[in-house]
């Protein structure tokens, strides 16, 4: 087993990350090295085995345990395994263990990569492809989310518009499919975009009266973008062994994403993929200069779907166009493209489905960390819009300052990166799922300590909002932790995570260890200034 080192030099703040030179020395590795790669490769094989283990475990017959229970079709999938019946109290605690689990297994298989573990790709695409379609064929667990979205659908194919008529119509109006609407949003119209209500419409109509096969439907669509991403990425970065286990560590076989985007179904899944596909085919084919039109067609397409289901991925098409600002015929293709898409939908719903849209500005989850500085009444708070907004603008700024160049394959990769981060980390309403916005991106982005911070927060997260219901009671003790960890320990770590990330910007110390400079690919020799 050997590794590659080069000798030690301070990274500057305004330094770019170097790619690999003909000067890097190859020597063995010690005994003692080697004895550390393999354990952290135990670690990892170990700990990200177990997490998914355990949430397949409680995905078995989540209807025990999370309300609404569902009604399995005749014929499946999904399919449930009804002698399974756990406590909610088990399952909260196995799931706390098993998102920490599976977080510091992620830490362990990077850390391993760096020192030069020589693992198998392949053997971590088939495993994380075999749990994606395990969890696809599973009943929904995690969060009722899935379930407002089959609401949605189906009141489309009653002649409604999810914009305007909320799912509690159904939840008194006596319909068998009433008794499966969950209760906390059930006031609340769509806060989607209007692709994302298609979507939604389609699996309804295809579903019929059953919940479940609809829920079964939208978790398709997410395991099938899910599986697409992670084999683009194994395609793209075929080269270099180093980045395609990373990629594969921090996607393919990353149980928190699973957790939150198959398990749990959520819709974001989709937009990330098509935002992130939007990208790469932006990209110029070899002896050309610019994309040729078909590409920015498609890609002005992909771009324009991936805002119409989540509008916040708008910032992806900002990011696109920006970076063709030059080329003037792709740009007016591109963004024509995004805006067929986008004009239609949004006609066709009408001032209602933009009005619910910018609703969310209004909205916090209860793990932000505002409420650290200010009570809910308190200065802050009334005007956290004004706050928020001036502090991502200060971030995104910071981290275009500071963010190394990055020679990739995903067009407007950095520009998009520090947009995406900007948002997440510090808008009041963030979910831990909504991190696969930045983890598409950071996969084609040459590793760094961003890797650590993105994990932090998707752990805090995943374990705050973990089962995925606030109307359960687990017991005294479990519920009091789980109150202290979405109201104190989770906005201190994401508030931490904002510090942590700030303070790389400033001291330009992105890099974990020169290993991982001498074998990044997708950097682009720069020199660093003195």
């Amino acid at each position: 087993m050997t590794t590659v080192t080069e000798r030690k030099v301070r990274n500057r703040p305004s330094a770019s990350i170097p790619a690999a030179t003909s000067r890097t020395h190859v020597r063995p590795v010690t005994d003692r090295q080697s004895t550390r790669i393999r354990l952290l490769t135990a670690v990892a094989a170990v700990s990200i085995t177990c997490s998914i283990a355990v949430m397949i475990v409680v995905s078995l017959n989540p209807g025990y345990w999370l309300a609404p229970d569902l009604a399995m079709p005749a014929i499946g999938p999904p399919w449930e395994v009804p002698m399974v019946k756990v406590p909610v109290g088990v399952v909260t605690t196995a799931m706390w263990l098993a998102a920490v689990a599976g977080g510091t297994g992620v830490v362990a298989g990077l850390a391993a990569v760096r020192g030069g573990a020589r693992l198998r790709p392949r053997l971590l695409v088939w495993a994380g492809l075999i749990s994606v379609a395990i969890l696809t064929v599973l009943p929904p667990a995690g969060s009722t989310d899935i379930l407002d979205y089959a609401t949605f659908g189906h009141i489309v194919t009653l002649g409604h518009s999810p914009y305007v008529w909320p799912p509690i119509h159904l939840r008194t109006d006596g319909s068998a499919f009433g008794a499966s609407v969950p209760r906390e949003w059930d006031t609340h119209v769509t806060l989607y975009g209007p692709l994302a209500t298609f979507e939604e419409y389609l699996a309804a109509r295809l579903g019929g009266s059953s919940v479940a096969r609809i829920v079964f439907l939208l978790k398709l669509w997410n395991a099938l973008a899910f599986a697409v991403v992670s084999l683009i990425a194994d395609r793209l970065l075929r080269n270099d062994r180093a980045a395609r286990l990373r990629a594969h560590l921090l996607w393919t076989v990353n149980p928190l994403l699973l957790w939150g985007l198959i398990a749990a179904g959520h819709v974001d899944m989709v937009a990330a993929g098509a935002g992130l596909i939007g990208l790469l085919l932006l990209s110029p084919r070899h002896g050309e200069v610019t994309p040729l039109t078909s590409q920015a067609i498609a890609a002005g397409l992909l771009l324009g779907s991936a805002a119409d289901i989540k509008i916040p991925y708008a910032v992806f098409l900002v990011a696109a166009a920006w970076t063709l600002r030059r080329q003037r015929k792709a740009l007016l293709v591109t963004i024509g493209s995004a805006l067929a898409v986008l004009a239609p939908t949004y006609l066709w719903f009408g001032p209602p489905a933009i009005e619910a849209v910018l609703s969310r500005t209004s909205k916090v989850t209860a793990d932000n960390f505002y409420q650290l500085f200010s009570g809910p009444q308190g200065f802050i708070y009334q005007h956290l819009l004004y706050f928020s907004l001036g502090a991502a603008l200060a971030l995104a700024a910071l981290m275009l300052w500071r963010l190394p160049q990055a020679d990739s394959q995903v067009t407007a990769l950095r520009l998009t990166l520090a947009l995406s981060c900007a948002w997440l980390f510090i808008w009041p309403y963030q979910l831990p799922w909504y991190d696969v916005m930045a983890i598409c991106l950071v996969i084609f982005y040459p590793a760094s300590r961003l890797d650590w911070v993105l994990l932090v927060r998707l752990a805090a997260g995943t374990v705050a909002l973990i089962p995925g219901d606030p109307y359960l009671a687990a017991g005294h003790v479990i519920d009091w932790i789980s109150q202290e960890i979405l109201t104190v320990w989770t906005p201190v770590l994401l508030l931490g995570c904002v510090a942590w990330l700030s303070w790389l910007c400033l001291s330009g110390r992105w890099r974990l260890s020169q290993t991982e400079i001498a074998t990044s690919v997708m950097s682009k020799p720069i020199p660093a200034r003195t």
